[in-house]
């Protein structure tokens, strides 16, 4: 019977460690709100399969031959690749004409981070150690792929757990923001009307745009160069007129091609004996504190500029809450709060112009955190 045991060896070794089941379970459900819910399906899908692959006893994809494994070493830990190349395709998808018309949309860019930082300094107060901290607080910005190239880069021991809580909470727009906005505005100033008056932005200075981004990053944040410049390269392929078929190449095969890739290769810091800890449930809280801290941060620094504008200039407070990265979704949840409390009023472009800023505020705060990093001797 010995020669056969190893029909009966997958079972017992199940039987004996219930943390992979529990595993399975976290796998399918993240499959199921992907498929069901469509809950960043590209993303949650490869992410759950991920997890019932790597969690299997004595499972092929792990391991010195592992292709799981080597993709992570390769795509991920070694040089972020991965990660960066996704922003290749997210530059080349983002037309940032609504916030070049408004350029004080970038200020919410830059408001609605302010949940990152305070999340570091909340986890650091329940005893995380600081590189932890910093790449928890990063789930704030609602952009998974900088949330993984900092934890990456910090080596947090969460890095499974951030990934997973910056896609769910990214997929959770619409149900976490308009809660946080209803927590901190009054329906009087959510009926706040801002007509829409476009300037009209030439080509040159799209093209201009990404190049100087990319200078005023190195200059300020030089850790950001790399998620800062590969998003801007990507948008100026877009933006230059004359390489359309790589502007969609890079929106649609590469981007999806890298987040196949990348959704199944995070799920490598998904097993068992890594991800199934208490320090998992912290993180996953701490990152939704982050989250709607993020959010409120950008409608608290609208309502505080509304101190000093005048009646007509004012601006429609949830129109900050989309300063986040989770670009279209936060935008299209600001048009339709809206529209719910005032059903001519249109935000749309105005939401837009703050939610592409929040892609560029979202990657400067994380390389901030890199640099801090660096400056105190952790990276």
């Amino acid at each position: 019977m010995s020669e056969f045991s190893f029909l009966t060896d997958g079972l017992l070794y199940m039987l004996a460690n219930p943390k992979m089941l529990a595993m399975w379970l976290i796998g399918g459900l993240l499959i199921w709100l992907a498929i069901k819910k469509d809950f960043e399906p590209a993303l949650l899908l490869p992410m759950g399969f991920g997890a019932i692959l790597v969690n299997l006893p004595l499972p092929g994809v792990i391991g010195e031959n592992g292709i799981v494994q080597w993709l992570f070493q390769k795509g991920i830990a070694s040089s972020e690749a991965f990660p960066l190349l996704l922003f290749v395709g997210i530059g080349a998808m983002i037309d940032f004409g609504p916030l070049l018309s408004n350029p004080r949309m970038l200020l919410f860019g830059g408001a609605a981070q302010f949940g990152i930082f305070l999340t570091v300094v909340f986890a650091v107060l329940l005893g995380f150690p600081l590189k932890d901290a910093m790449s928890i607080g990063v789930i704030g910005a609602a952009d998974g792929p900088t949330s993984i190239l900092v934890s990456q880069v910090l080596k947090s021991g969460y890095m499974g757990a951030i990934a997973v809580a910056a896609y769910s909470y990214m997929a959770l727009v619409p149900i976490i923001q308009p809660t946080a906005i209803r927590l901190v505005t009054t329906k009087r100033e959510r009926m706040i009307r801002m007509p829409y008056n476009p300037k009209s932005v030439s080509k040159t200075t799209k093209i201009l745009f990404p190049i100087i981004v990319t200078l005023i990053a190195g200059l300020i944040a030089p850790d950001s160069v790399s998620l800062v410049g590969f998003l801007m390269f990507g948008n100026l392929i877009r933006e230059c007129g004359r390489l359309e078929s790589l502007s969609q190449t890079a929106q649609g095969p590469l981007a999806n091609l890298i987040t196949i890739f990348l959704g199944i290769t995070i799920a490598f810091q998904m097993q068992a004996d890594k991800f199934l800890t208490f320090g998992t449930l912290i993180v996953m809280a701490l990152g939704l504190f982050a989250f709607v801290f993020d959010t409120i941060g950008g409608v608290v620094f609208a309502k505080i500029l509304n101190l000093f504008l005048p009646e007509g200039k004012k601006i429609n407070p949830m129109v900050g809450g989309a300063g986040i990265s989770a670009f279209p979704m936060s935008a299209r949840v600001i048009q339709k709060m809206a529209l719910k409390e005032d059903n001519q009023n249109h935000l749309l472009m105005h939401a837009v112009g703050a939610n592409v800023a929040g892609q560029i505020g979202s990657v400067v705060a994380g390389g901030i955190i890199l640099s801090l990093a660096r400056k105190w001797g952790m990276m």
